[in-house]
């Protein structure tokens, strides 16, 4: 009994484990099958939705043209889905082009270059100074099949990435190079942008830093600062002015001491020039010479 116990214990596992075996491999298989039918071809009921459409086209003629016959302007691009699938061809247009009603849709995409404002960002520089950032981004789309099928809304994906973008440059600047360098930083942006948005399709064109504010107080201290190097170089121009005036002075008053004459006519030459002007000053000439008497005799 003990055997006959053991015997059934060993044989009824076979049958449930072959049982549900089988059916599980038959299951994958055609699970994968009709993946693979399905990503290689649109299959017999795209095909019988197909023939009814085009019957009703030929039934409905010339009526059926108004919704065949599209037409996109030169600017723009139809991408064309059939029964969900992309239709081989590519984008279609400018100009006129066919569809089929019922099973075919179409998106248009523009071309033009389209620019948007960057929403202020605050952005903290590497030297630890927060300023507010605005910037102009111009776009274009290159690939109207890129920019339908890999991302959901590329406008709004790129303008999200715009903002990002700008952050994470400015960020590892300091506050003088934003201020000086902006070309540069425009140009890395750009760069960084097209990379970004190449697999969707759309082309970067130009990124331009619009304004840079900073705070009021990081302002007044600046110009204090500016204000400051301002009156030290006034100075020094002033002091480098009077340092050659003097030595013009001691290089005229060595010649004129050659010649007492000199200083004689020099006399002469301002009483001239006071004379010319209106005033009701009076002056008296008075020789050097009587001058230089009593000094020698104190």
């Amino acid at each position: 009994m003990t055997d006959t116990m053991n015997d059934n214990y060993i044989q009824d596992p076979s049958p449930p484990l072959f049982g549900v075996c089988i059916p599980c491999v038959g299951g994958i298989h055609s699970h994968s099958s009709s993946k693979q039918t399905s990503t290689d071809s649109p299959g017999v009921c795209a095909f019988i939705l197909t023939f009814i459409s085009y019957l009703l086209i030929v039934a409905t003629f010339p009526f059926s043209l108004c919704l065949c016959i599209k037409v996109v302007q030169e600017y723009e691009r139809a991408v064309i889905f059939r029964l969900g699938r992309l239709l081989k061809g590519g984008a279609k247009g400018p100009g006129i082009f066919f569809i089929v009603p019922c099973i075919d849709s179409y998106r248009k995409v523009d071309l033009r270059t389209v620019s948007f404002d960057v929403p202020p960002q605050e952005i903290l520089t590497r030297d630890s100074v927060t300023i507010s950032v605005e910037a102009v981004v111009y776009y274009r789309v290159s690939d109207p099949i890129a920019a339908k099928n890999n991302v959901e809304d590329y406008s709004h994906s790129t303008r999200l990435l715009a903002a990002t973008t700008l952050r994470n440059v400015l960020g590892t600047r300091n506050l003088a190079e934003i201020l000086s360098e902006r070309e540069s930083i425009s140009a890395t942006m750009q760069s960084s942008l097209d990379d970004a948005t190449d697999p969707w399709g759309v082309k970067v064109e130009r990124v331009e830093i619009k304004d840079v504010r900073l705070p009021v107080q990081l302002q007044r201290a600046m110009a204090a600062e500016a204000e400051a190097a301002r009156e030290a170089r006034a100075k020094v121009i002033a002091a480098e002015g009077e340092q050659r005036a003097s030595r013009a002075l001691k290089e005229a008053a060595d010649v004129i001491n050659e010649s007492p004459a000199a200083l004689q006519l020099r006399y002469l030459q301002t009483l001239s020039s006071i004379s010319a002007e209106k005033n009701s000053t009076i002056v008296f000439p008075l020789p050097i010479d009587i001058i230089n008497y009593f000094i020698k005799k104190d």
